[in-house]
């Protein structure tokens, strides 16, 4: 079971998905669903993410490469369209987006027996919201004491303010008993974090839970500037030789598979449990088919 993988330090790994538009009727939603059964429910995996998708435009200034639309609320696809799944179903939450009576609800009618969710926070200071993080886990410990919870990890914010590690451990003493990172890219800033991580877990105690690295393929130039605009930091070398690449797509694969390999040594070398989650969220059938061979890949880097 997963909450035992999470406990004995195992190899975690996740496939993350975007819930289907909210726009989208019951029959195309239907049909959405089953294509992704079919291609799921041979994967050996330990879960599956469904993302709770926010508006992020107050986090900067600059056009958003592609116009935001509302998706599904993801324990609701997964209630109505995944229940044949038979493996857990992470799913994220972005808290702001719900009143405390909204909230409570959904904590309290959660059906699956093993429930996981992700708690994330507004996008930006600017963004209004209706209950911030710490009364979500307020109302988590409150309302469902059995519903286990992770956190966001995001290297970008540890280069930037060097305290990403500090963040963590506040979520961990929170009740948070993983963390996903947002896609990295960026090999010395999740590095860095690593070597942070670990460091203020031995000085002060606190046993260490598992890192969950994110990584995902890139199928063009204008999917490598959204995933800038999200606040990814891909380093300018990177950037240049994607963008000049014959087929970025296959380069992308490469790049997030080495990076992540080396993450994953360098993380286990340490004493971190580290896992992966390899995201799907494009729509194009050859990205989608090579974020399974990028799956497959992960999993042979872990068997080794």
């Amino acid at each position: 079971m997963l909450k035992d993988k999470m406990n004995s330090k195992k190899d975690i790994l996740f496939y993350g998905l975007t819930p289907p538009k909210a726009k989208h009727t019951k029959k195309e939603i239907e049909a959405i669903a089953a294509i992704q059964i079919a291609r799921l429910k041979d994967l050996d995996i330990d879960g599956l993410v469904l993302y709770d998708i926010q508006d992020e435009s107050d986090r900067t200034d600059d056009k958003r490469p592609f116009p935001f639309m509302d998706t599904i609320e993801p324990c609701t696809y997964a209630r109505d369209y995944l229940e044949v799944m038979d493996f857990p179903i992470i799913a994220y939450r972005a808290v702001g987006k719900y009143t405390k009576e909204q909230f409570t609800s959904w904590l309290q009618n959660i059906r699956r027996k093993d429930s996981y969710s992700v708690f994330v926070g507004a996008a930006s200071v600017e963004t209004k919201v209706n209950i911030g993080m710490r009364e979500a886990y307020k109302l988590k410990t409150e309302f469902n004491k059995d519903l286990t919870i992770g956190g966001i990890m995001i290297p970008e914010r540890h280069t930037t303010h060097g305290n990403e590690h500090l963040k963590v451990f506040a979520k961990i003493e929170a009740g948070c008993k993983f963390f996903v990172s947002q896609c990295v890219y960026d090999l010395m800033g999740a590095k860095r974090f690593l070597d942070d991580y670990v460091a203020y877990g031995r000085e002060h105690n606190i046993p260490l839970v598992p890192i969950i690295l994110t990584i995902t393929p890139c199928g063009s130039s204008k999917t490598l500037d959204f995933m800038k605009w999200l606040g990814i930091n891909i380093p300018p070398h990177l950037e240049e030789r994607l963008k000049n690449s014959e087929n970025i797509l296959e380069d992308s694969v490469k790049l997030s598979r080495d990076i992540f390999e080396i993450l994953y040594f360098y993380g286990k070398g340490k004493g971190i449990p580290i896992g992966c989650n390899v995201e799907s969220v494009a729509i194009r059938k050859d990205e989608i088919d090579a974020s399974i061979e990028l799956l497959h890949d992960i999993q042979k880097i872990m068997e080794r």
